[in-house]
């Protein structure tokens, strides 16, 4: 493979690294004038180890995005933050959001999938990837916990933990409204309104529309509507009830319609050239050619494509303040129903791809409780503790047609009912003050998760069943596993700005099943031929695990006018769950297997600087090894020593923020840059190892507030430099492109 260096746009890096310099050596001047206080950084107070705290003494590696900023920079769901955090990618593609950290990734998003990195709203865990990228509105804040986070959240945190947390009910009237019009025909409206009832209940409601035009091309003579738009809504009511002096009700009620086309794909080979002989190269071509879909199957005529999502969810959270300790209790039901039908790019040989056509009709209902009781901190020891329970139940059919050449039936069907997964856990943390400004954590977590299937693989001639002519057998899977993961740490308070640590902790993620079934088995009068069954190992996969050592500081200087967050880490990864496409006994299926091990290692480096009254700097810096150790995914080829899918060796973010009085009010622009070096994305499976050049990414904003008014108006450009990539590429060569250069004006009116 060789290396490839990366494009860094010299002169917009050495713009900012100019820029940051300047007002480095220009504040203290200014300083004199503005206070410590004024310049000072601003604290952000988290959850995230379940308890509120400071960010900046919180003792592991984390990003705290405000509602504020996803504002300004135009992040409406969590897709549209991108790559925009240290070693973070949160992408959507077409079968849903894919999370990478560090690394650590998943690319199983059906039904028997799990992630790697936990998705929450509101500390309620979200399974199905296709409904996390919903929209962001009336948002507090997104924080992102990087490394593995098993004792505290559970199981699928071997990447981390993404938390959405909402804005609740306050005791003041307040609303606002805005609205947002753009190119690609973008157009969005939200509204926001809290009402204090009485002195013992809030209510808060908000409310979202988004529609916007594709960014694809159809370049292939048909009339069809491609993907990449976007039109959704959403609403949600929140309660907030004081029942006694000591313990509140949270009530939120949220629902969602998402209509975007899922025909979000392109060819691979609109990015890279020589695919058909085993090794993709780059293509130096036109972001236009980049986002035309010209594939015309021979197979088959591409009908309509279109998806409809809708999701609703019931989430109460009870806070009992007995003194000493607070009892907390969280409960959650979700509801997501999913219809589509998707037309793709199937590449069945080296120079041969077929059309096919798949519909999609799934529903799936998740319940989840957690008791928690957390001492108030205050004593030589602090700690927490609880029980957790999460029941998921789905159905679904897939229907894929047009594979004949592929010796199938014109409708070869996957019929699941029920597939069903529980988890159950109990867990504990504590921290002790040992001496002084030294404090030790110690905390374990007992997880147990039990998966199963029951369905039907069925070959049909036509759309409907026929025992007459038509076969079918079983699809069905049953695992249980079960894992202690556990987290030990120490925390110094060099001074009261400054905090370092060290932890060790794990992760896990939990086992599951492949298509198939194993031989004699027989349910629902379904049998398990002979010729179809599999063995226990791949019908079967187990689960991954990570230790983690991780060491940070963490601290505020200058005054309190710049902040520096650093870590260092190094991952123990072994049986990394990767999920291709393949063929089994000659028929298409979707399969996961264990990889060997691989070794991460890096550094974290981010901060600001408040260099004036009026100016603010951030900067991010990346350094990561991330590659496989040992992995032979056809048991011929050794994969050991390739990298990780997005684990670019460097990264760095800069950006500035200035305001200025300007005509009765205050004009406040930014800049923010990001560089990349190269990355991969692999299919294993296929032998196939795509690089992604290195490239930059800005994003421009200008904003302006009358003095004393309530409204105001905010630009925005994102992806200045027009380039388009790859964020996904299956093992059939279907690539779903990143968005190009979009520019949009916003107005906000608040009461």
């Amino acid at each position: 493979m060789n290396k490839q260096q990366g494009r860094l746009h010299p002169n917009l890096l050495a713009m900012s690294v100019s820029a940051i310099a300047w007002g480095t050596l220009h504040a203290p001047a200014c300083a004199q004038t503005a206070g410590a206080a004024d310049g000072a950084v601003q604290e952000v107070i988290v959850t995230a180890q379940r308890t509120a705290a400071p960010e900046s003494k919180t003792p592991l590696a984390l990003s705290v995005v405000s509602g504020e900023q996803l504002d300004a920079i135009g992040a409406d769901t969590p897709g549209a933050l991108g790559a925009r955090l240290p070693n973070t990618y949160l992408e959507n593609s077409y079968d849903g959001l894919r999370i990478t950290i560090r690394g650590v990734s998943s690319a199983d998003v059906t039904e028997k999938g799990d992630p790697s990195a936990a998705f929450m709203v509101d500390g309620v865990y979200i399974a199905r990837p296709q409904s996390q990228n919903a929209a962001f509105y009336d948002v507090e804040r997104v924080e992102v916990l990087r490394g593995p986070q098993g004792t505290l959240y559970g199981r699928n945190t071997t990447a981390g933990v993404v938390n959405v947390i909402t804005k609740a009910p306050v005791r003041r009237f307040e609303g606002d409204v805005n609205a947002t019009v753009g190119n690609w025909g973008e157009r969005r409206a939200g509204a926001t309104v809290n009402v204090p009832v009485n002195d013992v209940l809030a209510l808060r409601a908000a409310a979202t529309w988004s529609e916007r035009d594709s960014f694809l091309r159809n370049g292939s003579n048909t009339p069809r509507a491609l993907g990449l738009d976007q039109d959704t809504r959403a609403a949600r009511l929140s309660a907030l009830l004081a029942l006694t002096p000591d313990a509140s009700l949270l009530v939120r009620y949220e629902t969602s319609r998402d209509d975007s086309n899922n025909d979000s794909t392109v060819p691979d080979s609109n990015f890279y050239a020589g695919i058909a002989g085993g090794r993709p190269q780059w293509k130096d071509t036109s972001t236009g050619a980049r986002l035309t879909y010209g594939f015309n199957p021979f197979n088959t005529r591409f009908e309509q494509g279109y998806s409809h999502k809708s999701a609703s969810s019931l989430t109460a959270d009870l806070n009992w303040n007995l003194g000493p300790a607070t009892l907390s209790w969280l409960g959650a039901h979700r509801s997501f129903d999913h219809d589509y039908l998707y037309n793709f790019y199937y590449r069945v040989a080296p120079t041969v791809a077929l059309g096919v056509r798949q519909p999609f009709s799934g529903n799936y209902h998740q319940d989840s409780q957690e008791l928690r009781l957390a001492t108030d901190g205050t004593g030589a020891v602090s700690a927490q503790g609880g029980v957790y329970w999460f029941r998921e139940r789905a159905r679904d059919v897939y229907t894929f047609r047009d594979l004949q050449l592929a010796g199938l039936t014109p409708y070869y069907v996957f019929d699941n009912d029920p597939v069903e997964s529980r988890s159950r856990a109990v867990f504990g943390q504590a921290t002790v003050r040992l001496a002084g400004n030294l404090r030790a954590t110690a905390g374990a977590r007992y997880t147990q998760d039990d998966k199963s299937r029951v369905g039907s693989i069925r070959y049909q001639q036509a759309p409907a069943f026929n025992a007459a002519t038509d076969l079918r057998e079983l699809n069905a899977g049953s695992i249980s596993t079960d894992r202690t993961t556990w987290r030990l740490g120490l925390d110094y308070d060099l001074d009261p700005a400054t905090l370092v640590y060290g932890a060790v902790a794990t992760g896990y993620k939990a086992g599951g099943f492949n298509d198939g079934c194993a031989a004699g088995d027989m349910q629902g009068g379904v049998g398990c031929p002979a010729r179809s069954a599999l063995p226990a190992g791949t019908l079967t996969y187990q689960p991954e695990t990570v230790r983690a050592y991780e060491a940070g500081v963490k601290t505020r200087f200058w005054n309190r006018r710049a902040s520096l967050n650093l870590a260092v880490f190094h991952y123990d990864y072994r049986n990394l769950q990767l999920s291709n496409e393949t063929v089994v006994a000659g028929r298409p299926r979707y399969e996961t297997t264990n990889a060997g091990a691989a070794s991460i290692r890096g550094l974290e480096a981010d901060g600001q600087v408040r260099a004036t009254g009026a100016d603010r700097f951030t900067w991010a810096l990346t350094l990561l090894d991330a590659h496989y150790v040992s992995y032979t995914p056809d048991g011929v080829h050794s994969w050991a020593g390739v990298k990780l899918d997005r684990t670019p060796a460097r990264t760095l973010a800069l950006g500035w923020e200035h305001r200025m009085p300007l005509a009765g009010g205050a004009l406040t622009g930014g800049v923010d840059t990001r560089a990349s070096a190269s990355y991969l994305l692999a299919a294993p499976q296929a032998g196939l190892a795509y690089r992604v050049p290195g490239h930059t990414e800005t994003d421009l904003r200008l904003g302006w507030e009358p003095l004393r008014a309530r409204w105001s108006v905010l630009a925005r450009v994102r992806n200045l430099e027009n380039e388009v990539r790859p964020m996904t590429i299956s093992s059939i060569g279907l690539a779903v492109p990143t968005a190009p250069r979009t520019a949009d004006v916003r107005f906000d009116y608040r009461f």
